[in-house]
C-alpha cells in the first residue's frame, strides 16, 4: 500500500502547497517562485505519466513540493494551536470544492477544453530553447495567470460555495495577485483530484496521519 499512500500524500502536499501559496499572497503579497510555478505547471497535466510528474518529475519533489510537504510535516508533527487556520480552511474548501466539480461532467469537460486553449496560448509566451516544451516558467506568464484565473471565475466560481481569501486588503486589491490567488485555487482542486483519485477521503486527514510519516520520509528524502 505504500505506493498509494505516496500518491496521496504527493496529491495532498499539491493541496497544501496551493492553500499555502494562497494565504501568502493574501498577507504578504509574495511567494517563493518555484513554488507557484510547480503549483500552476500542475494544472495543466491532464494527462501525466506518473503522479509524480504532475509537479515536475520525482527527482526535484523535494524541492518543487517543499511548501506543501513541510506544511502536512507541521500538520502531522505540531500541535493543533500552532497551525495556520486559514490554510487548513483553504485546503478543506479545495477538497470540497473538488468533489462538487468531480459530480459536474459538463464543467469539467469546458475545463479541460479552455486549458487545452491556455496551453496554445502559452506556447506563444515561451521563451525556452526547448524547442515547443513549455516550462514551468512559462505557465507563469502574467497573460497564462490571468487566463487561468478567467476560467476559474467562469467555471468553479459558479458554485455556490465560495472560497473566502482573507489578508491585506492592500495585496488582495491588486489584480495580478487576484489571479494568482484564482489560479492557485484551480491549483488546490487539481491536487485534491489526485488526492481523491488515489482514495484520500476527509476523514484520513484527521485519523490517518501516521501513514502520512513514511511517506513523507520517502518524499522528502
Amino acid at each position: 500500500m505504500s505506493r498509494v499512500h505516496d500518491e496521496q500524500t504527493l496529491g495532498l502536499a499539491g493541496i497544501f502547497q496551493a492553500a499555502a501559496l494562497v494565504e501568502q499572497i493574501a498577507t504578504r503579497g509574495m511567494v517563493a517562485q518555484n513554488s507557484l510555478e510547480t503549483a500552476i505547471y500542475s494544472i495543466m497535466q491532464l494527462n501525466p505519466a506518473c503522479s509524480e510528474d504532475i509537479f515536475g518529475g520525482k527527482e526535484d519533489l523535494p524541492y518543487n513540493l517543499h511548501l506543501g510537504l513541510q506544511n502536512i510535516k507541521d500538520l502531522v508533527d505540531k500541535p493543533r494551536a500552532e497551525h495556520n487556520k486559514d490554510v487548513i480552511r483553504y485546503a478543506l474548501s479545495m477538497v470540497h470544492l473538488e468533489r462538487k466539480l468531480s459530480a459536474n461532467p459538463e464543467m469539467m469537460a469546458t475545463i479541460g477544453q479552455r486549458l487545452d486553449q491556455v496551453s496554445e496560448q502559452a506556447r506563444y509566451f515561451n521563451s525556452s530553447d526547448e524547442g515547443s516544451e513549455l516550462t514551468p516558467a512559462t505557465y507563469c506568464h502574467p497573460n497564462v495567470i490571468a487566463n487561468i484565473a478567467n476560467l476559474y471565475q467562469d467555471t468553479i466560481s459558479s458554485f455556490s460555495f465560495r472560497i473566502q481569501v482573507t489578508g491585506d486588503p492592500r495585496h488582495l486589491q491588486n489584480s495580478e495577485n487576484a489571479a494568482k490567488i484564482r489560479a492557485l485555487l484551480l491549483a488546490g482542486i487539481r491536487s485534491a483530484m489526485l488526492w481523491r483519485q488515489k482514495g484520500g477521503k476527509r476523514w484520513h486527514l484527521l485519523f490517518f496521519k501516521s501513514r502520512l510519516r513514511p511517506s513523507l520520509r520517502n518524499i522528502m528524502g
